[in-house]
Order: C-alpha cells, then sequence, then structure tokens
C-alpha cells in the first residue's frame, strides 16, 4: 500500500525538483537504513531513464562523513545524484566533487516514508522560486548581517563578497544543488567575524536530537562557538563536537532561512529546515556554502520568530518577510 502510494511522489521530486531526462545517468545513494525509499526512486526513475544506478552503502556514522569512494567516483560521472541516506553527505568532498564535474544533485537527507506521502513535498518549487532566489540575491549583495530572535538570538556577521546560495527545490543546470522538501536561502559568512549569542528554540534535527525541548545557547567569538549551554540536549551536542577533536567543528558556517510554507517543524532535518519564517544557523563545515572551512561536523541550529537586518535594513521581522519579488 505504502509503495503505491509513494510511487508517484517519487517520481514528482524525479520530474518537479531534479528535472531528469530521459537517456540522462543518475546515481541514486541510499545506505542500509533508507534502502526501502532507494528503492521506490530507484524504481520512479526507471519510468524516466533506463541509466539508473542505485548504489547501497553503510549508514554514516555522524552527519558530514565522506561516502566510500567507489561511490563517490560514481557521483563524479552522473548527470543527476540523488541522496536518500540516514546521515547526510551534503557537506562532503564527494558532493562537491560531483557538482564539479557538471552532475544535478538532490538532496534527500533522513527522509522518512511519510515525508514521501505529504507535507513539504508538495510545495509548488518552481512557482515560489524567484522568492528564494530573490532571498538569496539579498544576502549575497550584503555586506553585514545583524540576527535577532524573542529568544535571545542576537549575532552579526561579515558577508562581504560572498555569495548567496538559493535552493529553491528545483534543480536545472549543472552543478547545481538543492534539498527537498527544505526550501530555503542562505549564505556562509567570513571566517572569524561571527559575534554574539545564537539561541536555538525550535528544533536541532541532526545526532538524534530533533525538537528541542528547550533552548540551546551557543556564546560565539570571532567566528566560532566558544561555550554551550542549555538542558540534556545541550549537553549532547556539546559532547559530540567535543568527541571530533577538530576545532573547525566549532565554525560559524551558514546563515539560512526556510522558506517552504508546506514544511512543519517535526524533528527531521530537510522539513525542520525548510520551515518558513524560521532561521537557523549551521555550524561546522562551510566549504560547499561558499567559505573555506573543511571539519568533521556540519550541523544545523533552528529558530523561531527571527529578525534580520542587512546593512542596517531590516528585510525580516519576527519571521515575516518585508520583502517581494
Amino acid at each position: 500500500m505504502f509503495y503505491s502510494a509513494a510511487l508517484p511522489n517519487a517520481h514528482r521530486v524525479l520530474t518537479h525538483s531534479a528535472t531528469l531526462q530521459s537517456g540522462e545517468h543518475v546515481v541514486i545513494v541510499t545506505d542500509y537504513e533508507k534502502l526501502e525509499l532507494g528503492t521506490i526512486v530507484a524504481t520512479a526513475a526507471r519510468v524516466i531513464t533506463s541509466n539508473v544506478n542505485m548504489l547501497v552503502m553503510p549508514p554514516r556514522d555522524v552527519d558530514g562523513e565522506e561516502p566510500p569512494e567507489t561511490i563517490a567516483l560514481a557521483m563524479a560521472r552522473a548527470d543527476v545524484v540523488i541522496t536518500l541516506v540516514a546521515r547526510s553527505i551534503t557537506h562532503t568532498r564527494a558532493v562537491q566533487n560531483a557538482l564539479k564535474a557538471g552532475a544535478r544533485a538532490v538532496m534527500l537527507t533522513a527522509f522518512t516514508p511519510s515525508m514521501l506521502l505529504g507535507g513539504g513535498i508538495f510545495h509548488d518549487f518552481r512557482t515560489h522560486r524567484p522568492f528564494c532566489q530573490l532571498v538569496g540575491r539579498l544576502l549575497g549583495e550584503a555586506n553585514h548581517a545583524h540576527l535577532t530572535t524573542p529568544a535571545g538570538t542576537d549575532l552579526t556577521m561579515d558577508l562581504t563578497g560572498r555569495p548567496g546560495n538559493p535552493h529553491s527545490g528545483v534543480v536545472e543546470n549543472p552543478g547545481e544543488m538543492t534539498t527537498v522538501p527544505n526550501s530555503e536561502s542562505s549564505i556562509s559568512p567570513i571566517e572569524g567575524s561571527a559575534q554574539g549569542i545564537i539561541v536555538g528554540d525550535a528544533s536541532l534535527p541532526y545526532y538524534e536530537i530533533g525538537l528541542l525541548t528547550e533552548p540551546i545557547r551557543m556564546d560565539v567569538e570571532n567566528g566560532s562557538v566558544t561555550r554551550i549551554t542549555g538542558g540534556n540536549q545541550a549537553r549532547r551536542i556539546e559532547q559530540m563536537m567535543a568527541r571530533q577533536n577538530d576545532p573547525n567543528v566549532y565554525n560559524i558556517a551558514q546563515l539560512s532561512f526556510g522558506l517552504n510554507p508546506e514544511c512543519r517543524m517535526q524533528g527531521v532535518m530537510l522539513e525542520d529546515e525548510g520551515v518558513y519564517g524560521t532561521s537557523h544557523i549551521g555550524i561546522g563545515t562551510s566549504s560547499l556554502l561558499g567559505g573555506d572551512v573543511r571539519a568533521k561536523m556540519h550541523f544545523d541550529i533552528i529558530m523561531w520568530n527571527p529578525t534580520l537586518k542587512l546593512d542596517d535594513e531590516t528585510v525580516l521581522q519576527d519571521g515575516v518577510w518585508l520583502v517581494d519579488v
């Protein structure tokens, strides 16, 4: 029953988001935890093109861990790459190399069966694409950002010369990457420039943390997290970061905004990060976002009702965008 219900929606992702065409070479990367969903997407892909390869690997130990070399090589030779994995490989050299080689990539990290049946996947990504691109352009044209929230976030950063990254949910050209159903626009700040306080009060959908039961506060100095306070969830992420023995895991890597009105906060990464009217700060690797840092981790912490000033102009107020296409 689930298989037959999910198959048309997998086809929608391939045609609407990945723009997969007949004759194209698609590589679907999955793991043993997501094998059923990977099989559904591969079956849907075979209706469109005969050149479909599904590659199965052991689940990664942490988000951001590289896939096996053989899979990375196959990704770099594909026209379209779909990653349907339990833990993210988005911020890896393997994805970066595939994009440089001309692949289009759609990331379906931590997908659940319910996500192939409803929610953010039914967003009209194409119609909403101009607004996503506008937000990305505003970020890329700004020199300075100031993010605040009612929960206590108060963070400044230098954006000078950094590109905005609109991920609209659609890829059409070689080298483009997007996440689905997470529609967002982001930017990577200048290394060492972020200063202030991050207070996550919505979700940290990595490392089995999920919806936040109490706020997590992160103090930021000179572009890095210097102190983490809160309850049990704060201690879990603090311990996870310390175990990596890598100072780069504390890097402020990303400023991003969810733009999909169909997404719902539920403790799942690509739903939570896309929730319209939220912001998230990415921490760790920034090299796929326009930054220069490679780290053993990348995760995002999400907050409600952000206000954003770009070069002293308020463009987002309490989660409501004040700009329009």
